[in-house]
């Protein structure tokens, strides 16, 4: 079956802000090729590539988990807004560096620290918003549509990056991105104000100590940012693109691994209209996230441009059936007052891993070998997955409707339904 469309036709503010949000994601893909790939030019190191990543780390932590707390509190299409101009400037920050005779190094990973942060506040006020415009039961349908936005943007934008790059030179690909942060903006104008759910907290400390408390009560929720997280973290391999793509055509080379994965996530979305079909979520997410592991393990034998763009594609095939159901897990259970935090801690939990991934694939290919970094990455994932079964076996039994939604964030949330064994999270 394929996939359904009907929340676009029937949700005007929806889709807007997805028509928007599109748009900008492929300016970002852009940008998100051009940062990597501009500071192996200037160092000629992937060591330097994968630090990006520890760069990016600690202001995502701190900023996500206020960012959660802060679109609980306050209107939420004002908070894109705002992020949105200061990823702009941002970018063109990048732009003007990098037409300088001689650009900063300094300025990407600044640069890239910022964007981090002021992601911490737009994604979380993004996700907490999307649920608000369609109604419960069109959430799976918007949950495969997200993914479908996203697997388009991230082959399309860097494929553009790398094309763009390699015709026009690195600041007109920062330019392109700038412009589509302006559409961004046009588009999240339109839609009606989403203020705060009544009650909402102040964001604060208490505010996200709470966030905090509700996530860590919840086993379905705990296995997905922990499978996740595993997967992500030893099993990343972006970090090396830039290295891998230098025999293969350098800036177009590296623009078609960069899109890889997006494609065989696309195949999937394209074809998920079945994916509601399945109850045993949390052991999807399992069962995929080792496939993920064995893809990436079979990458670092790859002896040509086609080979690793085609291994690529089935290890993003793989992520896209773990991101569908933990998605689907997400949206269905966590309340509209904690939808931000919650936002925030998920945001922690699928970014946190590839960025410990890429610092961890840059350096042990700086002490090791490229191969060495990505096939030990991929064993290590397989073995952690599995052991996230034993280890997590509430998540593991978990079927879908299992838990239901309360609107009410304090309350506790209700005792794990007993599920038969081999049941899924």
């Amino acid at each position: 079956m394929l996939i359904d469309l009907g929340p676009l036709r029937r949700n005007r503010d929806f889709r807007a802000l997805y028509v928007g949000q599109f748009v900008s994601l492929v300016g970002s893909m852009i940008t998100y090729v051009a940062i990597p790939y501009q500071v192996f030019e200037l160092t000629h190191s992937s060591l330097a590539v994968g630090l990006l990543g520890s760069v990016q780390l600690v202001p995502l932590l701190l900023a996500a988990l206020f960012g959660g707390a802060t679109a609980d509190a306050l209107d939420r299409r004002r908070l894109l807004l705002g992020s949105e101009l200061l990823l702009a400037v941002c970018s063109a920050a990048l732009a003007f560096n990098a037409w300088l005779p001689r650009p900063a190094v300094w300025v990407p990973f600044v640069a890239a620290g910022a964007m981090a942060a002021l992601n911490g506040f737009h994604r979380p006020a993004l996700e907490a918003t999307t649920p608000r415009l369609v109604t419960r039961e069109e959430i799976p349908a918007v949950a495969t549509l997200t993914s479908l936005r996203g697997n388009i943007g991230m082959i399309a934008g860097p494929a553009l990056g790398g094309a763009c790059i390699a015709a026009f030179g690195m600041p007109v690909a920062y330019v392109v991105d700038v412009a589509t942060f302006l559409v961004a903006m046009a588009a999240v104008s339109t839609i009606r104000a989403m203020p705060a759910p009544a009650g909402a907290r102040s964001p604060g400390l208490a505010a996200v100590a709470e966030g905090l408390r509700y996530a860590g009560s919840r086993a379905e929720l705990v296995g997905t940012y922990a499978v996740d997280l595993v997967a992500m973290t030893f099993a990343m391999p972006m970090a090396l693109f830039p290295a891998m793509a230098v025999p293969w055509g350098g800036a177009r080379a590296a623009g078609w691994l960069y899109s890889a994965m997006p494609i065989g996530s696309l195949a999937v979305s394209i074809v998920s209209g079945r994916a509601g079909r399945v109850r045993r979520h949390g052991a999807a997410v399992v069962v995929a996230a080792g496939l993920w592991g064995v893809a990436i393990i079979a990458l670092g034998y790859a002896q040509s441009l086609a080979a690793a763009v085609t291994l690529l594609a089935l290890a993003g095939a793989a992520d896209m059936v773990s991101a569908i159901y933990r998605m689907t897990i997400w949206n269905q259970t966590i309340p509209d007052a904690l939808r931000g935090r919650l936002a925030g801690v998920e945001m922690i939990s699928y970014s946190t891993g590839p960025l410990l991934g890429n610092a961890r694939a840059g350096w042990l290919a700086s002490v090791v070998s490229p191969r060495f970094s990505i096939v030990s990455g991929g064993w290590l994932c397989v073995a952690g997955v599995l052991l996230c079964i034993p280890l997590l076996p509430g998540f593991w039994r978990y079927r879908a409707g299992e838990t239901a939604l309360s609107e009410d964030p304090a309350a506790e949330p209700p005792p794990e339904a007993p599920a038969p064994a081999g049941d899924s999270a």
